[in-house]
């Protein structure tokens, strides 16, 4: 469940569930909400499963297994994604230096298999893993005014203003964490982070105080980033190449050996991947895993889809051959062809960029 599911309700929470945890998925209007979001600030409960590294050997346990260089330095996080032998994505996370320990986020309901898995590789290193969902909540606040909203609760620290780096503060009573995001939307936001037997508070402070901001859910959140062109683990990433997906801000080649290591250097040696990761703007909004057609031929297939309230019109991602350079192409919906023109990513990008919109070799 969400850390404050009672609380969701009261403002009239439509709830839905992902990775075994239930989220809001809207309060009503969502379209409404998500234009309040563009135009100033929005918040939403995030659900990550929360993973804790301490120990000496924290930093270099971590690091030998991810695809990115793990911070040495408190107040500094990273992208990095947990690969198979095959180099396909297990899962993604955020990796931050909390000092003594290292607080990782990933997806949802996958924490304890991250730890069971790890735990079974900690031989003579000083390293201890601990699950720990349920002992934090963590809010996105996320929209072009978000900075403001943020600054207008957060006491005792400014906002941080690196992607990934984050500061300690407090918002009323209560502490938080507060993370500048890496813009996965195509605007600037944050994670608050807080005890559990703090989010009801803090969660008060960033809907009724300060700066206006308007609760949001999830299916808001899912076209948000569909419009800010970023993958996502569901639907895009979870045992896929990362090279398909241009996830070159997740990758380190020059730390050292990583799981997966080999076969996605080969691939980015090779200079291109199978596949890519592009826009489509088709007629009407395609189901995921829909068919996308050159002429007569089968290329490839949606990975998500949504009628767009920021452009008003429908928008889909899709995976489709690397060296395709046709624009014109066409979804099956409901057994029919209808046009979709190719399009570059983002479809939005105003006050921020993710460092997840895909970049591919040359």
């Amino acid at each position: 469940m969400t850390v404050i599911e009672s609380v969701h309700a009261d403002h009239g929470a439509t709830f839905g569930e992902r990775g075994g945890r239930t989220v809001v998925e809207h309060y009503g209007r969502p379209e409404r909400v998500h234009k309040a979001v563009r135009n100033v600030s929005g918040v939403c409960e995030m659900v990550y499963g929360v993973v804790t590294v301490t120990g000496e050997d924290r930093v270099e346990f971590v690091d030998n297994a991810v695809s990115n260089r793990v911070p040495g330095e408190d107040g500094e996080g990273c992208y990095a994604l947990l690969l198979d032998p095959q180099g396909k994505i297990r899962m993604d996370m955020y990796v931050y230096n909390a000092g003594e320990r290292l607080l990782l986020f990933v997806p949802p309901g996958l924490a304890d298999e991250l730890v069971e898995d790890w735990g079974e590789k900690v031989f003579i290193q000083d390293v201890e893993l601990r699950a720990a969902t349920d002992d934090f909540a963590t809010f996105g606040v996320h929209g072009p005014k978000s900075t403001e909203k943020v600054a207008s609760v957060l006491n005792k620290s400014a906002t941080p203003d690196r992607h990934l780096s984050f500061v300690r503060g407090t918002m009323g009573d209560e502490g938080v964490t507060v993370i500048r995001g890496d813009g996965l939307i195509g605007d600037e936001g944050y994670e608050v982070i807080c005890a559990a037997d703090d989010a009801r508070a803090v969660f008060s402070t960033l809907v009724n105080h300060g700066l206006n901001a308007a609760p949001f859910g999830y299916q808001t959140w899912d076209a948000l980033t569909l419009e800010g062109g970023t993958p996502l683990f569901d639907t895009e990433l979870q045992e896929r190449l990362p090279n398909v997906l241009g996830l070159r801000n997740a990758m380190d080649f020059e730390k050292g050996c990583f799981v997966g290591q080999e076969v996605v250097s080969r691939v980015e040696n090779r200079g291109q991947p199978s596949r890519r990761l592009v826009g489509l703007e088709p007629e009407v909004v395609p189901d995921s895993g829909a068919a996308v057609f050159d002429g007569d031929d089968a290329i490839g297939e949606v990975t998500r889809a949504c009628e767009s309230p920021s452009l008003d019109r429908p928008l889909a991602m899709a995976l489709v051959p690397y060296d395709s350079e046709t624009t014109d192409l066409t979804v099956r919906v409901d057994g029919d062809e209808v046009s979709a023109t190719r399009v570059s990513l983002p479809f939005f990008a105003e006050s921020d960029r993710s460092s997840r919109v895909p970049e591919y070799p040359s």
